[in-house]
């Protein structure tokens, strides 16, 4: 670093880094990290490392944690992604781990201190397992947990009929007697409930308009991430970073150095996650801790020993066995038929990193799609420019198979034809400049036709993108960022609209019946129609899917521990939607759904936000001490639904309460140098900070702070810190 480092915090809390040079401002952006959210970035590299049992709980609860995150092996390949870095990232990733190492040396959290855990040092190495955790978890963990479902589902005696009814078109190379014979270790549903963690998923909108639809004549970019916010501190942490005549502003992410949605001032980007199906399983046939392999004959597994140590019990050893099909499921000693899985990018980091760092520089959207586009985890990406240019681009390694493969199906591993053949290129995936339209929405939804190769098995459903392309198309006047606001808080479901258009005429003539015939569909707290559509909506699924197809037991597991309904439920729609199915077991659609409006219509509607409040919890101490002191907060409501702009849902997962919504809020206007945000939580994590939960109160009523590059100019806090 040329010169000393200024940081301030402005009216908000956030701060503002400035530097001569860029490995300056990391060093800044490392250091505020580690001083507002330590806690934060040291429980995520415990749990990513695998070492909950050695430092902080020996249970067995948190030896699954352990177990899963061995499994992944995010610690593998260093050395070689370091090489892959540009001198220039390099740089930015150590002056990054130095400034952590600073803030961490000055004042470790005293959370941990009592747990008797003394922080390592930070390194370029943590860096990439962030990356890979970013990327993996709740995100391509959910195409894989689906994927293993979809097993689970042929070995409890699920026809063809109704499996290419929940998933067609992406069943090819589907071989029913193989997957019958397959040795499941890890399940979704524990074996006893069929016929008698699917991961926390997340999803999100982001939407750009072209400046001829813009009251200001330049674009408007809206992101809003949905993550889990029933924890605190947010997932987010917001950040200006200002060196000469650049900036760039907008929300970080603790442990990872960079704006991961935000602005500079010739372009604005915000994320999305895509559904890229970027992870496979393969059928492997196993004996004396070999597999076999057509050609070659059998092969041994390669052998990764792990030692998990444990507070207060005896260490364990785990063996996990490994091929170029990734790692198995099961103990290849044993004969028989296991699965091995593999995610694509579960050895990146650099050329995502070598990326990010580059859009400091970026001038235009064509630019930054291509930077973007070469980032190694599934994100839609939407951008616009000062220049008036909008566009979209997927990210991610998408893996090539042979023709007449989706990746869905597990195949046979021991055929070479079944190996991925290369990746795509970013100019192959989804991607679009400048839409005739004028704005370019994302919400998860199937984005295949934007591009040469079709990586979305599994999206979510359509009915939040629609959403928002409706809102904007009925403006009849320019958009401003007050209407992105409105758009933010939108809770009308074109889900419902579809589904009230069927049971509508079927509605018997009762005072609840006439609540929900005259229910406008919007979930917002006070409505009642709400209440009894989604009483409804599960009836249906316990109809239809509990007990003519997967059993009560086994869809009340899935509805009540897992996200598989939050997350996959355009699947389950299709088929409650169709006239006739083989899932109705020859029973007429009106019946099966005036049979669940009897259900639903039994007990008196409570308003839909007496049913949506949650605690929002610390994420050490989260319900174990007395609230007065003020770790937890709440109870929220949670407005919205599955299917409303605004998502709203509340499941359990992983044995917890956890939730689905706008974890953060960004919209900017690309004729100013400003952002318009809000956050659910604060900048830090410090319970006695006065910025623990600030910005929370905003984020609740929809409220927005403005952010700009010279902010922190007059702020509340300013300290200086001397180059190290």
């Amino acid at each position: 670093m040329k010169n000393s480092v200024r940081i301030a915090r402005d009216e908000h809390g956030i701060p503002h880094i400035e530097a001569e040079d860029p490995a300056g401002l990391y060093w800044g952006l490392g250091y505020v990290h580690a001083t507002d959210r330590p806690l934060q970035m040291l429980l995520a590299r415990i749990a990513g490392q695998g070492r909950v049992c050695e430092l902080l709980d020996g249970s067995d609860s948190s030896l699954e944690i352990d177990l899963f995150f061995r499994r992944m092996n995010w610690q593998s390949c260093p050395q070689a992604q370091r090489n892959a870095l540009s001198a220039e990232a390099l740089e930015a990733c150590e002056a990054y781990c130095s400034g952590v190492q600073a803030a961490l040396g000055r004042r470790p959290p005293w959370e941990l201190k009592l747990l008797g855990y003394r922080p390592e040092p930070w390194t370029v190495e943590d860096i990439f397992l962030m990356v890979r955790m970013l990327g993996y978890i709740t995100l391509a963990q959910s195409q894989g947990e689906i994927e293993r479902l979809f097993v689970e589902m042929v070995q409890a005696g699920v026809s063809k009929e109704k499996l290419d009814e929940l998933f067609p078109g992406i069943l090819g190379g589907l071989d029913m007697d193989l997957l019958r014979q397959v040795k499941l270790g890890r399940r979704t549903v524990p074996q006893l409930l069929w016929g008698s963690g699917v991961p926390m998923p997340l999803a999100s909108n982001n939407w750009v308009v072209s400046g001829s639809r813009t009251a200001s004549g330049k674009p408007i970019l809206s992101n809003d991430p949905h993550l889990e916010v029933n924890r605190v501190p947010s997932v987010w942490y917001e950040v200006v970073l200002r060196s000469r005549d650049r900036y760039a502003m907008g929300g970080s992410m603790p442990g990872l150095p960079g704006v991961l949605v935000g602005r500079t001032p010739d372009i604005a980007w915000g994320a999305t996650y895509a559904f890229m199906d970027a992870e496979d399983s393969w059928v492997e046939r196993c004996k004396d801790g070999r597999f076999f392999r057509e050609g070659d004959g059998w092969i041994p597994f390669r052998v990764r020993k792990e030692r998990i140590l444990r507070k207060g019990g005896e260490a364990a050893e785990v063996f996990f066995y490994e091929n170029d099909h990734g790692v198995l499921d099961g103990d290849p000693r044993e004969e028989g038929l296991y699965l091995a899985t593999r995610w694509a990018a579960s050895e990146s980091g650099a050329a995502t990193i070598n990326h990010i760092f580059r859009m400091w520089n970026c001038r235009d959207v064509a630019e930054g799609m291509e930077l973007l586009g070469r980032a190694e985890a599934a994100f839609n990406f939407v951008l616009a420019d000062r220049h008036g240019n909008i566009g979209y681009q997927m990210s991610g390694l998408f893996p090539k198979r042979r023709e007449g493969v989706s990746g869905f199906v597990p195949l046979a591993g021991w055929l070479r034809e079944n190996d991925w053949q290369g990746f795509a290129e970013p100019q192959e995936l989804p991607r679009c400049l400048n839409p005739e339209q004028g704005f370019f929405a994302t919400a998860n939804e199937d984005l295949n036709r934007y591009g040469r190769v079709k990586p979305i098995n599994m999206p979510m459903g359509p009915y939040r993108a629609e959403r928002i392309a409706r809102l904007i198309l009925e403006r009849d006047r320019p958009l401003t960022v007050e209407d992105m606001f409105r758009m933010h808080r939108d809770v009308y479901s074109p889900q419902a609209e579809l589904f009230m258009r069927v049971l509508k005429p079927l509605l018997p003539k009762t005072p609840a019946a006439r609540i929900l015939a005259e229910w406008d569909h919007k979930y917002d707290a006070d409505s009642r129609g709400a209440t009894l559509f989604e009483a409804f909506y599960k009836a249906l699924h316990k109809e239809v899917f509990g007990r003519q197809g997967l059993g009560e037991a086994a869809l009340d597991f899935l509805e009540r521990e897992t996200g598989t309904f939050a997350d996959f439920y355009f699947n389950f729609d299709r088929v409650l939607l169709s006239e006739r199915s083989a899932w109705f077991s020859g029973v007429p659609r009106e019946e099966i759904y005036r049979k669940a409006a009897a259900a639903a219509l039994a007990a008196p509607p409570r308003p839909w936000g007496k049913t949506r409040k949650v605690m929002l919890s610390h994420i050490l101490f989260g319900g174990k001490l007395p609230s007065w002191l003020g770790f937890d907060r709440g109870p929220i409501t949670i407005p919205g639904s599955r299917a409303t702009v605004h998502q709203g849902q509340i499941y359990r997962s992983g044995g917890r309460t956890t939730t689905f919504c706008p974890s953060y809020r960004f919209v900017t206007d690309l004729s100013s140098d400003e952002a318009r945000t809000n956050l659910a939580g604060g900048p830090s994590d410090r319970r006695f900070s006065r910025w623990y939960c600030s910005d929370l109160k905003n984020w609740i009523r929809g409220r927005y702070k403005t952010l700009r590059p010279e902010g922190a100019q007059g702020g509340i806090t300013s300290f200086l810190v001397a180059k190290p």
